[in-house]
């Protein structure tokens, strides 16, 4: 363990954020640079001798986190980066982009503020990679046998890995221009930059892995053309058919999905436009959706200069603690001030849009809103809260329903879904076609970037098994196991 007296030495202390003023006017990381080096070894100390600790039940990757935070406060970089990828492929994208259910499992969480677990595997890997002790780990021998992968998010990515350090010849579809999926182009580069992921992939590259992009399987290859081609195949597409909001109006110009808006400033960071086609500068900006992606929209909303932002939920406020119904170690449904909350914005809680109004040229100008309460656990509106607020930009983050099935990809394979419209799959993540896998949200339904991971090095043990009769791969979860949550 770390240090014996370290959670009763050292408060909790977190990353320290760049001032609001001047990282609004760029995209980096709001992060200050290096500004955890210098307090994360006493952080880490404050890791208990709990026992049994219950950060592993949060995890769903088995993270070794007792362990890595105890190399972390005796600074040995290189062995806690071991321990950390024993069970991580990507902690650099968990410890960016997670919400970090492990905290939430802390023992120490029962008392006090939990031990900043986050930042402390974000520290060990950035310094792994600083000090070379991140390198291309290419099979002794390869197998003779190919795997395709369609999709290249962390799910993707991480079956991808597993497979080709297995030995097996690995090809990575990706119907985008560039690799990353979601985490290229839905996650802003202020919450990531993408350099994380290009060291990434030269990584995967260097160990075998291929990677194909542009290609759509369904539209540009049929599905049953790549299973032909291959030994196995992994679907690791995600969960990308949008909610919609069909309410008068939603034809209007300016009102769009947020995977509409957020790629394109991404692609202007990445140099494919020197502004984007879809832009909020000077505009009055609603976000429709309380959860992560609305976050992001805000976010991307003040740096492109947005007169005003508005966020919309429908859901009650949460509370700022635990509510009784949801105990220590459950994951609780808090109040958050993400970076992007921080740099200003106006949030309306309780609220159900009931209509767009445009002008005469058929753009959005104003969005027209009611209270909404629960009443006998049935949403229903308050009679006289009608109001309208100013509009010229509405992005829709109301989360996602599943798999996208207009390609043809789900069709062509004939595959079976479950009763929430998901790819089914059985206990080694395998679907009713032989040989065709599938992991991460495409399965499971939208869900946190450590199950997609951990979806994916479990997806590809059962395929690693498919080909050879049998697998050493870790399985860290099975498919019908869920968060820790009530």
């Amino acid at each position: 363990m770390a240090d014996p007296k370290g959670f009763l030495n050292h408060g909790r202390e977190v990353a320290t954020s760049r001032p609001v003023g001047e990282r609004v006017k760029d995209w980096n990381e709001v992060y200050v640079p290096g500004s955890l080096l210098p307090i994360i070894s006493k952080q880490a100390s404050r890791c208990m001798d709990c026992g049994i600790p219950f950060c592993h039940n949060g995890c769903p990757l088995g993270n070794l986190i007792p362990e890595w935070n105890d190399y972390a406060y005796r600074e040995d970089w290189a062995a806690a980066s071991e321990r950390l990828h024993a069970t991580n492929n990507f902690p650099e994208f968990t410890g960016r982009l997670c919400p970090a259910p492990c905290e939430s499992a802390c023992v120490l969480g029962i008392n006090q503020p939990a031990v900043t677990i986050k930042n402390v595997e974000v520290s060990i890997i950035d310094q792994a990679w600083e000090t070379g002790d991140v390198a291309p780990q290419a099979p002794e021998r390869l197998s003779g046998k190919t795997v395709a992968v369609v999709g290249s998010g962390p799910a993707g990515l991480a079956a991808a890995q597993q497979l080709t350090r297995a030995g097996h010849t690995v090809a990575v579809y990706e119907r985008a221009d560039r690799v990353g999926g979601l985490l290229r182009y839905g996650i802003p580069e202020f919450k990531m930059e993408k350099r994380h992921i290009n060291r990434r992939i030269e990584q995967m590259r260097a160990e075998g892995t291929r990677f194909r992009t542009g290609i759509e399987i369904g539209r540009d290859l049929k599905a049953t053309d790549l299973r032909k081609r291959y030994d196995a195949v992994v679907i690791a597409a995600g969960a990308t058919t949008a909610r919609d909001l069909p309410v008068p109006g939603r034809e209007l110009k300016g009102v769009y999905q947020a995977m509409e808006y957020l790629p394109l400033a991404n692609k202007v960071q990445e140099g494919d436009y020197v502004a984007p086609p879809i832009s909020a500068e000077g505009k009055h900006v609603v976000v429709i959706g309380g959860g992560d992606t609305g976050a992001d929209c805000v976010g991307t909303a003040h740096r492109q200069g947005a007169a005003s932002v508005t966020q919309l939920e429908i859901m009650p406020r949460p509370g700022e603690e635990r509510a009784g119904h949801q105990p220590w170690p459950t994951f609780p449904m808090l109040y958050k001030v993400t970076s992007a909350h921080e740099e200003g914005g106006e949030r309306l809680y309780s609220v159900s849009t009931t209509h767009f109004e445009g002008d005469e040229d058929g753009n959005v100008q104003w969005l027209h809103l009611i209270e909404v309460e629960f009443v006998d656990s049935k949403l229903t509106q308050k009679p006289g809260t009608e109001r309208r607020i100013p509009a010229q930009l509405v992005t829709l983050a109301m989360g996602f329903t599943g798999t996208d099935r207009e390609n043809g990809l789900v069709d062509q394979f004939g595959l079976d879904l479950d009763e929430r419209g998901n790819i089914a799959r059985d206990a080694d993540f395998q679907t009713n076609v032989p040989g065709v896998f599938v992991a991460g949200d495409a399965g499971r339904g939208q869900s946190l970037i450590v199950w997609a991971i951990a979806e994916g090095r479990s997806a590809a043990r059962g395929v690693d098994r498919f080909l050879t009769g049998a697998s050493d791969l870790p399985a860290p979860i099975r498919p019908t196991d869920r968060a820790l949550m009530v």
